[in-house]
């Protein structure tokens, strides 16, 4: 898993799948104390869900033992691969027993993807359930075209009019992220924020509070742009266009879940509209655009104000043996 949030949502997931039955599954992630998750597998488990790090961590340890293991799942392995996590995956591939079944599960067969399959797949029979439109149908798309100064304002005039049931706001940076949530929290209630630079404790509370709907408004980098499921996001806002046109169509997908219809809202700063061409490629959808009334997407200039001139000196007769000052050209 990329993330540690998915790994505890599989986990989760699991834990419902086998009610009733005798099946033990221990999520391996960073961030939390490994002593806990070594009492877990000394007590014997037969579902591992984890991160690459915390899985190479135990295998370092030796206790995470592979010699009867019959299956590995590679879950969102495009995105484990652009966030540089292909050496560790090859390391616990090198150590998984040779005769096993593997899985690996990617929205996108990237040159990476494929790459790995070959490596360590034998004879893998591929199953294609990507629709031929990556864009889902219930989802309402829709962009703003402004200058990035103006992103806050128009964020908070769009919050103000849709009034979400519950959103999720991205921005790229984990700085930036902060700075949205300390700002809308002055403005509105139950909003809070996510990303990876945060303690694994807290990241794990805002989930909960997310899931459980007492966070209205999610500030976040893509650390949930993949794979998380909460039926009740009724918006989607791009506050920062994604790294990539993929990475759209995943932050997007978070609503819409279950049938449901979404909205996603995108802004879009004027050097970006060569971002958007390729999103719009992507999905063979022509995102609306849309507007606030009243809202000025530009800021307006202020006009240029005359410098006061001070009234010239006279010339007087310059004193015997003094020199004239003299003049320098300011550099540019």
């Amino acid at each position: 898993m990329p993330t540690r949030e998915l790994a505890v949502q599989v986990r989760d997931e699991i834990d419902k799948l086998a009610h009733g039955r005798r099946i033990a599954s221990v999520a391996l992630y960073g961030g939390k104390p490994i002593r806990g998750q070594i009492s877990k597998l000394q007590r014997g488990v037969d579902l591992v869900i984890g991160t690459p790090g915390r899985i190479l961590d135990h295998l370092s340890r030796q206790t995470l033992r592979f010699e009867q293991l019959q299956c590995v799942v590679l879950d969102e392995a495009d995105r484990m691969l652009d966030i540089g996590f292909r050496p560790d995956i090859e390391k616990i591939l090198r150590r998984c027993p040779r005769v096993r079944q593997t899985l690996l599960l990617s929205a996108t067969v990237a040159p990476g993807v494929a790459r790995l399959a070959k490596r360590y797949m034998s004879a893998p029979e591929i199953m294609d359930f990507s629709p031929t439109s990556k864009s889902v149908d219930t989802i309402d798309q829709h962009y703003f075209s402004v200058e990035g100064d103006r992103k806050y304002e128009l964020l908070v005039r769009l919050l103000q009019r849709e009034e979400p049931e519950q959103a999720i706001v991205f921005c790229r940076t984990k700085r930036g992220t902060d700075r949205v949530q300390r700002k809308l929290a002055k403005k509105f209630s139950q909003v809070d924020c996510i990303h990876g630079d945060m303690a694994q404790g807290a990241r794990d509370q805002v989930m909960r509070k997310f899931r459980a709907g007492k966070i209205r408004t999610l500030v976040a980098t893509d650390v949930v742009g993949r794979g998380i499921d909460v039926t009740s996001i009724s918006h989607i806002i791009n506050y920062d266009m994604p790294q990539s046109s993929d990475d759209y169509v995943h932050r997007v997908g978070r609503t819409g879940r279950m049938g449901r219809e979404g909205v996603a809202y995108t802004f879009v700063t004027p050097e970006e509209g060569t971002e958007l061409t390729r999103i719009e490629m992507l999905i063979n959808h022509l995102l609306k655009r849309d507007e606030i009334e009243g809202f000025q997407a530009v800021a307006k200039a202020a006009p240029p104000q005359a410098a006061p001139q001070e009234p010239a000196k006279p010339a007087g007769p310059r004193p015997p043996g003094k020199r004239a000052p003299r003049r320098h050209r300011r550099g540019l």
